[in-house]
């Protein structure tokens, strides 16, 4: 297979590469020759739940729940009779109920609510519809209870003609709707249309991963624990507000991608699919397997057909109703393992054969293939730190389809470097490993940092960097070393990453410009308090306070990156490893970047080599006036090249201040 022929290190492993392609085929086949295609097999959205009939003129509500002995509708439409109106059970675990017009018009209308009681083998259950569009909680009981969702005027998408195949390269601004205000309380749709759509324009990124969209019950999950999946978060707005703020975003050239949770759901009765028809291997795995250790979650059955089905049709869902560019899928590597990805990884059976569960592997091929026929350009990207090979290839090649990764080594790095190490310590060899340890195939999408590191428990880069001194010394007056160092290091490290890391470049919102808080959402151990939950842009915008440097460098950091196609030009050529004065140089895109890491080393009269000769100058200086830099060096001269007889090369003379990153385009 391509795979294989691309890399020999996979010989060994040809067999189970074709077998990990001919399962996929054989379930692929399967899926056709019953559903008549694999698009055709995710369009059960549009028949389990509920949904309005005009031929029957009425409602049709259907769930699937093979275990259970009955079910029964009820809502604000019966006055909650818990009795009045059994659904019937039809074929495969299939249930129905048909709520005709002439009866409830008046009654079963747009924004009534309703539940499902379940009479199973774990007893009667009040639950929530699990293929529900809209979910909403009570202000006071907290229950959250199904709505009927039809308002008068659907949605208009007209006009929206966005494509993601537009945008030469990704600079993703990681978001989280609720905490994206600076108000004390959850920020909405409409106000992060409005607020922060703009904010993000005007920083040059070009698409947006949105968390916690699908409905969870608790706040504090970051959306990670799902309980209805096909269920806009009402904490937010309405889904027509979500599809307004996606609409707006395509009109001003910002991709908009689904941060996608199929690698487990919440184990919650109340709400969600855990035991949903009185059995525990309904959506999940029984017993000890349908629990995962570490995420206190239920983990889904990937070889049960009505399984996939629900979780393909998720994908399609969110493709076709909401027009999202494309998905991040979270925690792919628990996904693909038995283990979760608790191992260490190196030799192919890891990979292959020890540990790995076929039938998720062959659900995000499946996944990856669906997307790609029902939105050919959009984007896929897998949360992976095992390095699965052909995880980004195409599954015709052996591989498993997506078109993405995520580069979590690089995050690791400096968390490991900053908490492990003093600056005289840092070791540029290992630096340029960790940023270009990366198959040529494989796109990768480059971070310094994303929201697991701004999460209590952990530390952003400026706060490993200036810890408590950011509360008292970030005034734009107040010389102070601590902060000197720091915003100096932060933008080093942000620069350096972007420029070798990868394909594509990630931020999480308010990282750009050092946000001084950890992300802790409102529960008992903060007295429910939202200070922490929000992102506080008026330090940005202050013009006495230092993050509004940060802010400037970022921006024309990606600025210089999109104009000069970087992302797109393969891997760095390294000119200069200079371990003694912490010194990294490199050429990419026709551009030589210069970094001295070291804490007092400035070097006057350095010399390095280049590849051709001619005048450079320098577009791109940390140490600038205008980054709160110390303005020791002349961006206004040209450098001029020196010629080596005796090596025949070509060099540049220039002056490198300390902890200080210069990018040098020739004239």
């Amino acid at each position: 297979m391509a795979l294989v022929e691309n890399d020999p290190w996979l010989e060994p492993a040809e067999k189970e590469i074709k077998n990990r392609y001919q399962r996929y085929r054989t379930r692929l086949s399967q899926i056709e020759e019953q559903y008549g295609s694999l698009t055709k097999f995710a369009d059960a959205y549009k028949y389990f739940g509920l949904h309005y009939d005009k031929k029957a003129k009425g409602w049709f509500y259907r769930e699937w729940a093979p275990g259970a002995f009955d079910l029964f509708l009820f809502g604000d439409f019966n006055e909650w009779n818990r009795a009045s109106h059994p659904l019937k059970k039809i074929e495969n675990g299939v249930w129905e109920i048909f709520l005709d017009d002439k009866t409830y018009d008046k009654k079963f209308v747009h924004n009534s609510k309703l539940k499902v009681l379940v009479h199973a083998a774990n007893g009667w259950k009040e639950r929530v519809p699990v293929w529900i569009n809209r979910v909403v909680q009570d202000d006071y009981s907290k229950d959250f209870t199904g709505q009927v969702w039809k308002p008068d005027t659907a949605f208009s998408w007209e006009n929206d003609n966005f494509n993601i195949s537009s945008l030469q390269n990704l600079f993703i601004y990681e978001c989280h709707v609720g905490m994206a205000q600076e108000k004390y309380g959850v920020g909405t749709y409409l106000e992060f249309a409005d607020n922060i759509l703009p904010v993000i324009k005007d920083a040059g990124y070009n698409a947006i991963q949105l968390m916690a969209i699908a409905e969870h019950p608790y706040y504090g999950s970051f959306g990670y624990h799902v309980s209805n999946f096909f269920a806009p978060s009402s904490r937010f707005g309405t889904p027509e507000e979500l599809k307004h703020l996606i609409k707006k975003a395509h009109s001003m050239g910002i991709a908009v991608i689904m941060d996608v949770v199929h690698s487990h759901t919440v184990k919650n009765l109340n709400e969600g699919l855990n035991e949903f028809d009185g059995t525990d291997h309904h959506f999940t795995h029984p017993g000890d397997r349908g629990n995962h250790p570490d995420w206190d979650s239920k983990l889904f059955d990937y070889g049960k057909t009505e399984v996939i089905q629900f979780l393909l049709s998720n994908l399609k869902y969110w493709l076709r109703e909401f027009h999202f560019d494309g998905f991040r899928f979270d925690g792919v590597t628990s996904m693909m393992y038995f283990h979760h990805g608790n191992t260490e990884f190196g030799n192919l059976e890891k990979y292959f054969t020890d540990g790995v569960e076929f039938d998720a592997v062959t659900y995000l091929q499946l996944a990856n293939t669906l997307v790609h026929q029902v939105k050919k350009d959009a984007v896929t990207i897998a949360e992976d730190v095992s390095g699965m090979p052909g995880l980004c290839r195409p599954v015709e090649d052996g591989g498993i389809g997506f078109d993405y990764r995520l580069a979590m080594g690089i995050p690791d790095l400096w968390v490991k470097t900053l908490k492990e190490k003093r600056d005289e310590e840092w070791h540029m060899d290992h630096i340029w490993y960790t940023l270009t340890d990366r198959r040529p195939d494989v796109k990768t999408i480059a971070y310094a940092e994303s929201h697991d590191q701004a999460l209590v428990g952990d530390k952003t880069i400026a706060f490993w960097l200036m810890d408590k001194e950011m509360y008292y010394h970030m005034q734009a007056n107040d010389n102070h070393l601590v902060i000197d160092r720091g915003m100096a290091l932060h933008k080093m490290i942000r620069l350096i990453t972007i420029m070798l890391g990868g394909q594509a470049y990630l931020n999480f919102m308010g990282n750009e410009f050092g946000h001084p808080e950890w992300i802790d959402f409102p529960r008992e151990g903060n007295n429910w308090s939202y200070h922490y939950a929000r992102r506080q842009w008026s330090l940005r915008n202050n013009p006495n306070l230092k993050y509004r440097f940060l802010a400037e460098f970022d921006k024309k950091m990606i600025q210089l990156a999109r104009d000069k196609n970087i992302l797109a030009a393969g891997y760095g050529y390294k000119l200069n490893n200079d371990e003694e004065n912490k010194t990294l140089i490199f050429e990419k895109a026709g551009l030589i970047f210069v970094f001295n890491f070291h804490p007092l080393h400035s070097i006057a009269g350095y010399e390095f080599d280049v590849k051709e000769s001619g005048d450079y100058k320098i577009i791109l200086n940390s140490d600038a006036t205008e980054f709160n830099g110390h303005n020791r060096v002349d961006d206004s001269r040209l450098y001029a090249t020196f010629f080596d007889s005796l090596s025949g090369k070509h060099y540049l003379k220039v002056y490198i201040p300390n902890r200080t990153a210069l990018v040098f385009e020739r004239v």
